[in-house]
């Protein structure tokens, strides 16, 4: 199992082999970064975008969470971690691209279906539980539709991708960058089974890409 120790000797090996032949790129990196796509995905360690899309560093401006969820916009209480770096990659970086990539095998999907954290304290799943909350409505769709096994999993997995990126719309910036050709939102699936990416379309639907 890695440990930090690991870690450590991994940045090692970066430093003599990596960083080295890409110096050149780390040296232009170093006045700032101008990524023309953010990344919204699970926090899952089994699906990492960098790895997943072969992109090398300044290239994707990534947001990591449980469930690659997208909260609606608010301006009211809590932290907003999602929506700062929305904010962020929109109008002050001015990416032209935004993908949300949900993934095989969710635990953050699973815990929405089968609500295992729901009426949980705080540092007993209760944070999990009100994050995942965001797909309380998806999820009776699918339940009414496919019960609570493999399909229904799969379906929620789906659903998060689209119910991000309805979210996404509710910000006032992104339907307005959108609307003058700035932006453009993009779904994809990960199945960590067969290492497939999916791609949905404009009426949401997913195809291998």
């Amino acid at each position: 199992m890695t440990d930090f120790a690991d870690l450590i000797a991994g940045y090692h090996r970066f430093r003599e082999t990596g960083w080295k032949r890409e110096r050149s790129r780390w040296e232009d990196l170093v006045g700032g970064q101008n990524p023309k796509v953010m990344v919204i995905a699970c926090s899952d360690s089994r699906v990492d975008p960098a790895q997943i899309f072969d992109t090398t560093a300044g290239e994707i401006f990534v947001v990591r969470n449980v469930a690659n969820l997208v909260p609606p916009f608010e301006t009211g209480g809590g932290r907003h971690g999602v929506s700062a770096a929305l904010e962020f990659a929109v109008t002050q970086l001015e990416v032209a691209e935004i993908v949300v990539m949900g993934h095989g095998k969710c635990g953050g999907v699973h815990a929405a279906l089968t609500q295992s954290f729901d009426g949980s304290a705080p540092g007993e799943g209760g944070f999990i539980d009100h994050w995942v909350d965001l797909l309380d409505e998806a999820r009776e769709r699918v339940v009414a539709e496919h019960g609570d096994g493999p399909e229904a999993t799969r379906a929620l997995e789906l659903e998060t991708v689209r119910v991000s990126i309805a979210n996404l719309r509710t910000f006032p910036f992104v339907p307005a960058r959108e609307k003058a050709g700035k932006l453009r939102l993009q779904g994809a699936y990960f199945a960590i089974a067969d290492g497939m990416l999916h791609v949905m379309d404009d009426k949401g639907e997913f195809a291998p890409a």
